[in-house]
């Protein structure tokens, strides 16, 4: 693994979901010093309750200074409003942005540190911290999201991949995506939380309470519930299995109207991370019933890793990057096919979590994906070092105006 190493992190907010980005720097901090920057957003704020609340909630975050949330991990939240659709105002974003975690990295002692990010809107501040190296680490189709500024996305990812020094892709579509603007992009799959999902196994984990409640098959998902899930799906299996219990658990984002008076479909909410294995305990069949779109055909679902790390029968619509999981996964390409596959597990009794399903995954931990990631991360210094341009002059150049329009 990497050490000694400082690392600023430009990310989705810390106490958001337990995404790949905190698993990954949650590993990396153990050896090294993270500056996580909280989310700087993909779209300009709508009036609205919602956006204002979260407008609020950040200038607090940011009047609260650089706050240590693990050891050797400090997050900090800046305050800027993203109107990526004015040039003036996104100058004067990067302008304000760079100063203020400038002067965090001067209170925090990094010298020299590598910039690692998840996210597109960081393009304008990227090479201007006095970093070592520079790294893209691309898990979504960001343009693709419903509420995304796509052009200006779109426009801003093109900078970073040009300003990165090493690309790294989730999802096989990404990579062939991303390398034409950067040809050192590497694919590295996510990894999953083994150890915490494998709990579903432990004969003294009980099923969660709400689950023992509900008449049998309990038919399960866990994870966001926005409008890249196929609720037209779920009303579909609820009218057609009456008798199956449909759970699904999470925030919702979208609109519920195709489910809504399902007596058989219950929303339970979100649930604490650390619960989840609970739950999954109590799941019969675990479901990823994604919308076929452009965001999701560049997707690599957490959450597969998850349920097969907890030994669960996986249903899922036809992606990528499920098909190259492989495994003990079965694939609905219909809205009919995809509810046959789980009547099918049903009737041959192939449900409930199984050590076999759950030793699949031993070898796909974020331990090892960290191990892996370092080794590029690594690598790619010694490249640097190696070169005639110092990362200090690459990133001078890389920044002119002239790349940022």
């Amino acid at each position: 693994m990497l050490q000694g190493k400082e690392i600023i992190c430009f990310a989705n907010d810390w106490d958001g979901e337990p995404l790949s980005k905190k698993h990954i720097m949650r590993r990396l901090a153990k050896r090294n010093r993270i500056l996580w920057v909280n989310s700087i957003g993909n779209r300009s704020p709508k009036i609205n309750r919602k956006d204002l609340g979260r407008i609020f909630r950040k200038a607090n975050q940011f009047f609260q200074g650089v706050k240590e949330v693990e050891e050797n991990l400090y997050v900090f939240s800046p305050v800027m409003i993203p109107f990526y659709h004015s040039m003036f105002l996104r100058k004067s974003n990067q302008h304000l942005l760079a100063w203020m975690i400038r002067r965090q990295l001067k209170q925090l002692g990094f010298s020299k540190p590598i910039t690692w990010t998840f996210a597109p809107s960081s393009a304008d501040v990227v090479g201007r911290l006095g970093e070592s190296q520079i790294i893209y680490h691309c898990v979504d189709e960001f343009s693709a999201f419903s509420d995304a500024p796509q052009t200006a996305i779109q426009e801003m990812e093109e900078t970073l991949l040009k300003k990165a020094d090493l690309v790294i892709v989730s999802a096989s579509t990404l990579q062939e995506s991303k390398r034409r603007w950067n040809p050192n992009t590497h694919l590295v799959r996510h990894g999953v939380d083994y150890d915490h999902f494998r709990k579903a196994l432990d004969p003294a984990m009980a099923v969660a309470p709400e689950l023992t409640r509900l008449p049998r098959p309990v038919i399960g998902f866990h994870g966001l519930i926005a409008d890249w899930i196929d609720l037209v799906l779920i009303r579909k299996m609820a009218l057609q299995y009456p008798q199956w219990s449909i759970v699904l658990l999470g925030s919702v984002t979208t609109d519920l109207a195709p489910i809504s008076g399902l007596k058989n479909v219950h929303l339970l909410g979100k649930r604490p991370y650390e619960a989840l294995p609970a739950y999954c305990k109590g799941f019969d069949v675990a479901i990823l019933p994604f919308v076929v779109n452009r965001l999701t055909l560049y997707a690599n679902p957490l959450k597969l890793r998850e349920y097969l790390a907890a030994g669960l029968p996986v249903v899922s619509t036809d992606l990528p990057e499920v098909r190259s999981l492989g495994g003990d996964i079965r694939i609905g390409r219909s809205h009919s096919g995809f509810i046959e596959q789980v009547a099918e597990l049903l009737k041959k009794k192939e449900i409930g979590p199984s050590l076999a399903r759950s030793k699949s995954m031993e070898r796909e931990s974020w331990d090892d994906k960290v191990e892996v990631l370092s080794s590029l991360v690594e690598g790619e210094a010694a490249r640097l070092q190696r070169s005639d341009h110092p990362r200090s002059a690459i990133g001078d150049r890389l920044v002119q105006p002239q790349e940022l329009s």
